[in-house]
């Protein structure tokens, strides 16, 4: 920190008020003892009066309307045009100096490695977001969403009999196929579905159940498309189950946040991850249920 910093126009300025407040406080000080000593006039009587008793009649001295009217003008001046509102906040040096930083961050990390990624993705992880999920990633007992299966063709298993509350999409949470009378064996089949033919898995280990799960598949059309996307007339409405088992699919989800069973996970998009370490994460969680 550099004291006296007289190259600073704002601190030039402050030094230069705060000495003149000094000098017209002396000289005013000094004016007023010296009448007080010195002047022995008598001033007028005020013409209004309570129980018999009136005051003297006791105008503004020049002098301090002068100051007044003078730095009531020094004031708007330095608030609309010696220092703007719009010209310095702290908050906008922050946002810059985060802005620098992840220039150059994406400058230096823009080539990294899968492996390399994973690494940074799994430091991230146990930083912003093992409190909830663990520090294995397993959810802690059901606490958060179990990420050692995630992306996996179990999970979506478990997604379509239990539902999911949803990334904050607009069609909102996604019902449980349960509670839609939905069978076991087919909820099984559209799994296999999605993971061989729609998600980024892209294999399954019910291959017999593809062509089924295809057919039960129309009713999360609905919803996902026929090819999954999502999107209906240019709107993206919910998941993107063609990312699914992907690290875009987790850059998603940080992107917009999801509620769960515990509360609302929040979404990454205040400048607390950039994007490179949003994919490192994601290449992390992905890596989770492929056992890298």
């Amino acid at each position: 920190m550099q004291w006296l910093n007289l190259e600073d126009n704002i601190n030039l300025l402050a030094l230069i008020g705060a000495i003149l407040i000094v000098l017209i406080t002396l000289v005013v000080v000094g004016r007023m003892f010296k009448q007080m000593k010195e002047k022995k006039t008598e001033a007028a009587l005020a013409e209004h009066e309570w129980d018999n008793i009136r005051e003297y009649k006791n105008p503004l001295p020049i002098g301090w309307a002068v100051i007044f009217f003078i730095t009531t003008i020094w004031a708007i001046w330095y608030f609309l045009w010696g220092y703007p509102l719009n010209s310095y906040s702290q908050i906008g040096e922050y946002n810059e100096e985060v802005k620098a930083h992840n220039i150059k961050f994406e400058e230096k990390f823009k080539n990294l490695s899968k492996e390399d990624k994973i690494k940074m993705g799994q430091n991230l992880f146990l930083v912003q977001c093992s409190t909830c999920h663990g520090i294995t990633a397993d959810g802690i007992g059901g606490k958060a969403q179990d990420l050692t299966i995630w992306g996996s063709e179990e999970a979506l298993v478990d997604v379509l009999k239990k539902g999911s509350k949803g990334m904050n999409y607009p069609l909102g949470e996604m019902p449980a196929m349960t509670d839609l009378g939905v069978a076991q064996e087919d909820i099984t089949a559209v799994a296999a579905y999605v993971a061989k033919e729609i998600s980024a898995i892209k294999k399954t280990a019910n291959e017999h159940l593809v062509a089924r799960g295809k057919e039960v598949f129309a009713t999360c059309a609905t919803c996902h498309g026929e090819d999954g996307r999502g999107i209906m007339d240019g709107q993206v409405m919910a998941p993107d189950l063609t990312k699914y088992g992907s690290a875009d699919f987790v850059v998603e989800v940080l992107n917009r946040g999801k509620i769960g069973d515990i509360g609302s996970m929040p979404a990454f998009n205040n400048g607390l991850l950039n994007e490179i370490q949003k994919q490192a994460v994601g290449e992390y969680v992905s890596s989770l249920s492929r056992g890298e």
